[in-house]
Parts: C-alpha cells; structure tokens; sequence
C-alpha cells in the first residue's frame, strides 16, 4: 500500500485447490466487510477466458481481461481475492498475500469428494508437495507480505480468520495515522 494511502488493503488468498481458499475468503470479507472476489467465478460468469481446459476440466484465463477487468476495484482497495495463482496480478493491488497449506492426507479426500479426475488430483498434490504456490507467491511478491498459513482443519480455519483480522486492524490504524 502506498505511504499515506487511506485505502482499504487488498488481500490475495492462494493456495492449490482443495486448501480452503474460497471457505477462508468469504469468512474473512464478511467479518472485515471486504468485497469478495472468487476469481474462478468471475473468469466464468464475465467470459474472462480463452476456452476451456478438457483434460482438467477448467477455463484458460485470459490474464490481461481478468487485469482490465478488476484494475478499477483494486486500485480502490478493500477486496479479498480467491483464486489459486497469483503471479499474473499487479504487484501494487495487494498489501496482504496468503498461500494456505494443506497436508496431502487432508487434500486427497478434499479434492476426491470434488469427482476430480485422478490426473487432476495427481496434479495438485504434487503442487502442494513441491510448495509450487508458494513459491510462486514469494518470487511475485515482497516477502514482507507473503504470509503461508496452515489450512487442514476448522481450528485452522478460525485461527487464520483471528490473524488475518489483527493484521488488518493494525495494518488501517497504522495507515489512518500516517
């Protein structure tokens, strides 16, 4: 966020399929009164793609429309951003950037209750071992802001919404006494 910004902060929670972004995001913009972005959604509904997938069975996004399409309500701030990558967005549209882990014996069933094809598990557990988004995350991002969160279960869950909200309190008092 820029010095002297009364912005609301943008926060970007990733993570592979199957870690809980989606879960996480909305509780988390309910309670801080952020708008909620499930990109996967938005992709889908505003034809922000180039076509599908078939062996995965997902949209290609097209990443300059989902950029021209969300610039506006990112420049002006108080969003939660769901979506799996992250290394395509402006580095600028986020102050706050969370890559939720989940142990494979958790995300095989997450992602078997999903009728996920074996290749598409296959897929994302190997991402989550080789901590793909993660990486992704700090090489696209300031390491200040790049915060990995553990998401296996609902104790999880409720201690990430606690951090998250402390770090959003303290990150507007601090911005609303620059």
């Amino acid at each position: 966020q820029q010095e002297g910004s009364s912005r609301k902060p943008n926060i970007l929670i990733s993570g592979t399929p199957g870690t809980g972004k989606t879960t996480l995001s909305k509780a988390v913009s309910e309670k801080l009164g952020l708008n909620f972005i499930e990109l996967g959604a938005l992709v889908k509904s505003k034809e922000l793609h180039t076509g599908k997938d078939e062996e995965f069975d997902s949209y290609l996004i097209d990443e300059d429309k989902v950029c021209d399409e969300l610039e506006e309500v990112m420049t002006a701030g108080g969003n939660v951003v769901d979506y799996h990558g992250c290394d395509f967005f402006p580095e600028r549209w986020f102050d706050l950037v969370l890559v939720l882990r989940t142990n494979n014996e958790v995300l095989y069933p997450r992602l078997e209750s999903r009728g996920y094809s074996q290749k598409k598990i296959s897929e994302n557990i190997e991402a989550e071992i080789m901590q793909v988004l993660l990486d992704e995350a700090k090489e696209s991002y300031n390491e200040n802001i790049v915060v990995e969160l553990p998401s296996n279960n609902t104790e999880d869950m409720l201690s990430n919404i606690d951090r998250i909200s402390q770090w959003y309190k303290d990150h507007t008092s601090k911005s609303s006494s620059n």
